[in-house]
């Protein structure tokens, strides 16, 4: 046995790395963080446009989807991060909150302290907003939250496309409202991005109370007469801890781990041959994700940033960031969009815009030839539900990840809803100057069935996978509103599986903001 810690931390991503940081603050307690992934040395994780070689397997798991029943049997790539800094250091850096009434209506739900007003506080904790002090905004936290550096014109031609139709410009999608479109600020600082690696970790990495240990594989977490004592770690062994075992291995890898654990749905653990510590058939159950269906465009010219993929102009493109820490380098490729409705009697936007400064820049997605522009939507607020299951006993076999997608048959009516909506951006007067013509859907696509077969051949995730260790005072509930887990002492969960519905946009701020109030909730906890 190892020496035992006060506290161990399962995940140094969104979460884990934001708790690890917060708890050293008191010098008194012991940490020990734990990633299974590796170090941050690589300069794509830091480069804003390294994000393009992120979803192609760098610092990602290697994990797909079950065939989608509701969708063809689509099997979808599903990159969940392995490396320290977690999503925040291969995501596309976009800073986004949700909606105020997603939070509300988590109180509603039974999640006592976890309003919009309880929880602003601690998005302002974390921020230092290179633009906005305010209500809503702040100075002075660990993370670098900054506007694009290198925004293009055909940028502000889509923001004039979009008054064509409608929809207005907003300059703060954090701030009072969400509607409209515009430029979305960036987990960026000094044109680096800011991950909770950098932000958090670097800062506490001195502190003789912070041990990290990446490369890190926990086997399983370990239970004695109902109580979390430690962890088994691959090459190691066994390793105590005094106070409390801290799950933030994502909403993917926490059900995983618990159910590797013998903590899950009985039935499944016990088909398995995995002993049952503890029946809890809410632990990955209640799995949501945004589904995200694009339109590809080929450009008159080069407006994007697509020539950069070749060889050459990569030299100019790395040479320019170095002098003038601008060009296609310092910038996250998607960092313009915006939120609208769907469903007109919806309570806040239900689509969520991307606008990709080129073509093919994910995985799967066609690349064109003469060069282009993205423009993904996503519907915010899905019905469907899946799960996430273990294919066997062994703790290195990938898990069965099933979203579900399009069980509920609104969902699918609302992603094509928000896929007519972004096609009717991109063919309006303002771009005509930048847009040849529609590749993808192209004009062939005309009815819904047209459009469903479209969906199941191109449609990816977005990677915010949520909910499934679900926070609630329910007894169904997998933890409680201070993130205990119901049932096991000990034993707490911090990361975006506790989210008991999806927020309305990307998930990173919203996770970063439920490590800083865990970690205020655990000091108020111990003393």
């Amino acid at each position: 046995m190892e020496k035992g810690y006060d506290f161990i931390i399962i995940g140094g991503g969104s979460a884990g790395a934001v708790l690890a940081a917060r708890l050293t603050e008191n010098p008194a307690a012991q940490v020990l963080l734990l990633e299974a992934g590796g170090r941050d040395w690589h300069p794509f994780y830091h480069v804003p446009a390294g994000f393009a070689k992120m979803t192609k397997g760098i610092g990602s798991w290697g994990w797909q989807t079950v065939p989608q029943k509701h969708m063809q049997n689509m099997v979808i790539r599903y990159t969940q991060a392995k490396v320290i800094g977690g999503g925040s250091s291969i995501n596309a850096q976009l800073y986004t909150r949700g909606n105020a009434l997603d939070y509300d209506e988590w109180r509603q739900m039974g999640c006592t302290g976890w309003s919009y007003a309880d929880v602003l506080p601690y998005f302002r904790k974390s921020e230092h907003n290179d633009s906005f002090e305010n209500d809503y905004h702040s100075k002075g936290g660990p993370l670098g939250v900054s506007q694009p550096r290198a925004p293009l014109p055909i940028c502000e031609a889509y923001f004039e496309a979009a008054a064509q139709i409608g929809i207005p410009r907003n300059r703060d999608f954090t701030g009072a409202t969400q509607d409209g479109v515009g430029y979305y600020q960036l987990t960026q600082r000094n044109y680096r991005r800011s991950s909770t690696s950098t932000a958090f970790l670097s800062p506490a990495r001195g502190r003789k109370n912070l041990t990290i240990k990446t490369g890190a594989q926990v086997l399983r977490l370990v239970v004695d007469k109902g109580r979390a004592v430690g962890v088994d770690l691959a090459g190691i062994g066994r390793i105590s801890a005094g106070i409390e075992v801290i799950l933030s291995s994502g909403a993917i890898g926490s059900p995983r781990l618990l159910q590797l654990s013998g903590i899950g749905p009985a039935d499944h653990l016990t088909s398995l041959g995995i002993p049952v510590v503890f029946d809890q058939p809410g632990v990955g159950a209640n799995l949501q994700d945004h589904l995200d269906l694009f339109v590809i465009a080929e450009c008159t010219g080069p407006h994007t940033y697509d020539r950069y993929a070749k060889l050459p102009w990569q030299a100019v493109a790395a040479l320019q960031y170095a002098l003038t820490r601008r060009g296609p380098v310092a910038s996250s490729l998607f960092e313009t969009g915006g939120f609208w409705y769907a469903d007109p009697a919806a309570r806040s936007p239900d689509i969520q815009f991307h606008l990709g400064l080129g073509s093919g820049i994910e995985s799967g997605v066609a690349a064109m030839l003469q060069g282009g522009v993205t423009l993904n939507s996503a519907y915010l607020r899905p019905r469907s539900r899946g799960t996430v299951r273990l294919s066997s006993a062994d703790p290195l076999a990938a898990p069965l990840i099933d979203p579900n997608y399009w069980a509920d048959p609104y969902d699918r009516e609302m992603s094509i809803r928000g896929l007519k909506l972004a096609q009717d951006i991109m063919r309006q007067q303002a771009l005509r100057p930048y847009v040849l013509a529609e590749r993808l859907p192209g004009p062939q696509v005309m009815t819904d069935e047209d459009y469903f077969n479209y969906a199941c051949r191109h449609a990816k995730t977005d990677h915010h996978p949520v909910g499934t260790c679900r926070m609630g005072s329910d007894p169904a509930a997998v933890v409680d509103p201070t993130l205990r887990f119901n049932g096991i002492d000990n034993l707490r969960v911090v990361d975006a599986s506790v989210m008991p519905t999806v927020v309305s946009s990307n998930t990173n701020a919203p996770t970063i903001m439920i490590a800083e109030k865990a970690a205020d909730m655990i000091r108020a906890c111990h003393g």
